[in-house]
């Protein structure tokens, strides 16, 4: 279900307008560079924009707290739209800057993105298997859940957690007090919460895939195709698009294509939302994660398609019609971790590669610092 996206007029906003964009990180600063392509301008609000990767490429940046309601004022007053590139942003920022200018998504959908409980909720709400999970908010309720669900199960915070932080790996003989406490669970996290848990069934999966569909304010969809992840120490590695059909049979790529629409359509969202998920070796599909914003596992679309996920973003925001999401090649991504960056030169000399530096100032372990893309004839 991919390929030229019907045709709606909408209300639009005309180049040379601006795009809030709350974060000021490297999908920010992509998301700013699609804008440029097309005539906006991007405005980058965060308590950490400034020097950053989005502020780098940006027309303006605010640096304030998310509960700076007077900069947020003068920033929702100076923009004509709100992203964001990142699900994190505290809800009562959303829902103060919704009172001065346009949010696409909502507070709604950052209420149910942010936080591992309503999302898996939800998602079961809509008929969408996921892992068995169980919420966990102590060290005995980890214990009743690793019995319930076990023996293998991982421990994850609620909140605030990605790229393997906040999570703890849980076997039969595990000490339940020691892997609650090894999350932080009931202390203060960064948000200044405390910490809670949810514990997840250990799922033996033959694949990990995901499928970025946008969406704009008319209900029109379009969906890239499911692709295949690969991690390596909790932070994907490389993403091979499309999924290749020997892992993932054409029913299984429509059935995660579907769940994901499904779950866009629920959220009512407006912009582009990325679903993870597990197919195991029976080709079932299980929801993992979502992210309301453009997604790590996307960023091969930046050359392989004729409209990329960041594009989509801004013609979803700005009441564009949305772009074709046609694949004129296939397309493997490889992220850039650490000190992988020192290899630049070398992707550079390397005949297609097509090399993406976020401007990062400094390298450090487990930090993306940019990717490349290689592309392949279409299978």
């Amino acid at each position: 279900m991919t390929g030229e996206p019907p045709f709606h007029p909408l209300p639009r906003l005309a180049p040379g307008s601006t795009i809030g964009m709350l974060g000021a990180g490297q999908l920010g600063r992509m998301t700013a560079l699609a804008a440029a392509k097309l005539g906006y301008k991007t405005h980058v609000y965060a308590p950490d924009a400034a020097g950053s990767p989005a502020a780098q490429v940006s027309a303006a940046a605010t640096v304030a707290d998310w509960d700076d309601l007077a900069a947020l004022e003068r920033f929702a007053r100076s923009v004509d739209v709100v992203t964001l590139e990142w699900e994190n942003v505290p809800v009562a920022t959303a829902e103060h800057l919704r009172r001065f200018t346009t949010l696409h998504p909502g507070p709604n959908v950052l209420s149910v993105a942010q936080d591992r409980i309503a999302e898996k909720s939800f998602v079961n709400a809509l008929g969408i298997a996921t892992a068995p999970w169980r919420a966990a908010g102590s060290a005995e309720e980890v214990a009743r859940a690793m019995a319930e669900i076990g023996p293998r199960c991982v421990l994850k915070s609620t909140r605030l957690g990605y790229d393997g932080k906040g999570q703890a790996r849980l076997e039969a003989d595990s000490d339940a007090a020691a892997a609650w406490e090894a999350i932080g669970g009931g202390k203060p996290g960064a948000d200044g919460t405390a910490v809670q848990g949810i514990v997840e069934g250990f799922v033996t999966f033959a694949c990990e895939v995901s499928v970025i569909v946008a969406r704009g304010a008319d209900g029109v969809m379009v969906a890239y195709p499911a692709v295949e992840n690969r991690h390596k120490n909790g932070i994907l590695d490389v993403t091979i698009a499309p999924a290749s059909p020997e892992k993932v049979s054409a029913a299984t790529a429509a059935e995660a294509d579907h769940i994901a629409r499904r779950i866009a359509e629920a959220l009512d969202l407006v912009g582009v939302l990325a679903v993870e998920m597990f197919v195991t070796a029976d080709g079932a599909v299980l929801v993992n994660e979502m992210a309301p914003r453009p997604h790590n596992s996307g960023h091969w679309t930046m050359d392989a398609c004729a409209s990329c996920q960041f594009e989509q973003l801004v013609r979803a925001v700005c009441g564009l019609p949305l772009g074709s999401v046609g694949r004129m090649a296939d397309a493997e991504m490889t992220n850039l971790i650490g000190d992988d960056v020192l290899r630049w030169p070398d992707l550079l000399a390397e005949p297609g590669a097509r090399l993406h530096l976020y401007g990062k100032a400094e390298a450090r372990p487990g930090r993306k610092m940019g990717h490349v893309n290689r592309l392949f004839p279409r299978r």
